[in-house]
């Protein structure tokens, strides 16, 4: 047992229309029954209920709590906070998309250090062979996929826009079909190119094509190595970039290559989402889009083409993806408190190396 002291906050998320969970209630049970103090904030968007967690033996509070949580408490949640909400004085442990030089990173560290916290980024809990240990990749892949391939077929139809506001799916199942009956109704099968095939966001767009009935070119780094732009986008009807980058590339394609010869490309979706950062292998947006507003058209030329870019794709299917997550973060959270965690110890190295930075920065003339 480990200190009953212990306490992680399960926060609410800030993030508009996130409905997924870092821990979901089964999950949350098992922390408790090892000896964690786990106190769940409400929340109108989750897809688990408030109830679901104190049946599990829980405490609650309400949305926005953390900030007064003891100074030990571990605030767990998933999309970024706002740095209105700093400084930040616990340990956090979320995506906060300031270790790869993003918009506005320095400000982020720079909060986390005016409150004396740390924050342990989702993205950079890793094991030895530097491969995250929980990750929502696939679902956001299979998800991206299934929008790519219902977008082409509304802008078949003639729609403007192609997608409308998004709601999540009751579940996979319902999804599949849905996408399915779309592919169906296009006159011609079509042709996508997943790049990043081989990862987890690359086998999830590939298993969501492949079932619906979609024709698929799948490249990784063998087929990216002479570096873009590559004239095989041009020639298929829907790109999906499932590659995730720490360095900068040469793009894969640009609006000069889009715009260079004949074209078959309609849509393009980016699951890996950065455009805010330095390594965005598509350099052809400056904002993601948004489920309310989950289509941008970047050209009105015959085919027109209409990018997808939602940095939270697996909350459309929140309680499937909550569930796949949690379960390969819970080992690692059983592990706080009891040191001696390498994964924990990686992730305070990666802060420590990105908050130095920040400093010496913010102290440069």
């Amino acid at each position: 047992m480990i200190n009953p002291q212990t306490s992680l906050w399960l926060r609410a998320e800030h993030k508009p229309r996130e409905a997924r969970a870092a821990v979901v209630p089964t999950d949350a049970g098992t922390l408790v029954e090892a000896g964690f103090d786990v106190v769940i904030e409400r929340s109108s968007q989750r897809a688990f209920a408030t109830e679901e967690y104190v049946a599990a033996g829980c405490r609650h509070a309400a949305e926005g709590a953390w900030q007064g949580a003891p100074p030990s408490a571990v605030i767990v949640g998933l999309k970024e906070l706002d740095i209105a909400l700093g400084p930040f004085r616990h340990h956090h442990v979320h995506f906060a998309h300031a270790f790869k030089g993003q918009q506005g990173w320095r400000k982020v560290l720079r909060a986390f250090e005016a409150g004396g916290g740390r924050l342990s980024d989702l993205e950079f809990l890793v094991d030895e062979t530097g491969r995250r240990v929980a990750a929502f990749g696939y679902r956001a892949g299979f998800v991206g996929a299934a929008l790519g391939l219902l977008a082409l077929a509304a802008q078949r139809n003639g729609a403007v826009p192609a997608l409308d506001t998004l709601e999540p799916w009751r579940d996979a199942r319902s999804l599949l079909a849905e996408v399915t009956a779309a592919v169906a109704s296009m006159e011609t099968r079509p042709r996508m190119l997943i790049i990043g095939a081989r990862g987890r966001s690359g086998k999830g767009a590939d298993a969501m094509a492949r079932e619906a009935g979609a024709e698929i070119t799948a490249w990784d780094v063998d087929e990216t190595a002479k570096g873009g732009p590559f004239d095989a986008i041009r020639e298929h009807d829907l790109l999906v970039n499932c590659v995730y980058l720490d360095d900068p590339v040469a793009p894969f394609t640009t609006p000069a290559h889009l715009g260079a010869g004949m074209r078959r490309l309609g849509v393009i979706v980016d699951v890996s989402c950065d455009p805010y950062g330095d390594f965005n292998p598509l350099p052809l947006y400056d904002r993601a889009t948004t489920m309310d507003e989950p289509v941008i058209r970047l050209s009105s030329d015959a085919p027109p083409i209409d990018l997808i870019a939602i940095d939270h794709l697996p909350s459309l299917l929140p309680r499937e993806s909550s569930e796949e997550f949690s379960a390969s973060l819970l080992p690692h959270l059983l592990a706080l408190g009891r040191g001696g965690s390498k994964v924990w110890e990686r992730a305070d190295a990666v802060f420590e190396k990105r908050l130095l930075a920040a400093l010496q920065a913010e102290n440069c003339p």
